[in-house]
């Protein structure tokens, strides 16, 4: 990965997934944004950034692309990220909200191949504090340290983060995996990076109901990571027969198990992992705290 200053982005579309108070926020981040792409607009500045109609026409000018943040509307995501690809970037971070599950599983094959990390759907992105800011999180919420956080939320991503702050506990990276049916990048790809991550002593995992990324990666930390993970899980008042929009399930819908994407299923699989898991937000420096060397 390439999350430094010196790393060269890129916006394609402008919509209501990103707005001015965005781009200014990450540029006073010490993000390096070079231009922007909006089909019809070449030649244009918007946000005080050179607008082109393709991607190649940003490279061929900046040369080559370290990362792109999609926020476009979600049915033209597929199309940006395939062009972006194209164009031999491989960090994708897209805001927009409710991309169609087959454009997903099409874009999601297409990474594979090319070794391309996709961050969202229906992401406020990645912050590495005092460093650089890709995409829509408030940076005021954070500041550096060695906490780690990955989240399905997006609100609540930065709200722990403002919990952690609040309590002196800095964070090393924070990243929205997003909370679209289906996401680019996995719990366990993060929390792998993570692991093998120099300034992260402590990993905050915040999870869902829906699906069954948490059960997932509750094995994977017992099975293959060294650090410590605290969790937390939201939504655990949920009536059991409601399912989150964003992130309901079809086996949960269609009855093949009841307890699939539920909140006691991801704490019961927590909980057999010997993971920490905090009640609530306000708990969670409490719980990162006793790991902090």
């Amino acid at each position: 990965m390439n999350l430094t200053p010196d790393s060269k982005v890129l916006i394609q579309g402008f919509s209501e997934f990103i707005d001015a108070t965005h781009i200014a926020q990450m540029q006073a981040h010490g993000t390096n944004l070079v231009a922007g792409v909006n089909p019809g607009s070449g030649g244009e500045k918007l946000y005080d950034l050179p607008i082109f109609d393709l991607i190649e026409e940003v490279v061929d000018k900046f040369g080559q692309i370290d990362t792109t943040i999609i926020c476009v509307n979600p049915y033209q995501v597929l199309d940006a990220a395939l062009e972006a690809i194209a164009a031999n970037i491989r960090q994708i971070i897209i805001t927009s909200a409710g991309v169609p599950p087959l454009d997903m599983v099409r874009l999601i094959r297409t990474a594979e191949v090319t070794d391309t990390l996709v961050i969202g759907p229906n992401s406020p992105g990645i912050i590495v504090p005092n460093k650089i800011l890709l995409g829509t999180q408030p940076s005021d919420f954070y500041t550096g340290g060695s906490v780690g956080i990955i989240s399905r939320s997006s609100t609540l991503t930065y709200e722990i983060a403002w919990e952690l702050t609040q309590a002196g506990l800095g964070q090393s990276i924070s990243v929205s995996i997003g909370s679209d049916v289906i996401v680019g990048s996995s719990f366990i790809q993060w929390l792998q990076i993570l692991d093998e991550d120099e300034s992260t002593q402590v990993i905050v995992l915040v999870g869902q109901p829906g699906g069954d990324r948490e059960e997932a990666a509750a094995r994977y930390i017992n099975e293959a990571i060294d650090k410590p993970v605290v969790a937390y899980i939201a939504g655990r008042h949920v009536p059991p027969a409601k399912h989150w929009r964003q992130t309901g399930t079809l086996a949960a819908v269609i009855g093949l198990d009841p307890n699939f994407g539920s909140v006691q299923s991801k704490l019961t699989a927590l909980y057999e992992c010997d993971i920490p898991v905090a009640e609530r937000p306000s708990q969670i420096s409490q719980l990162v705290k006793k790991f902090i060397l």
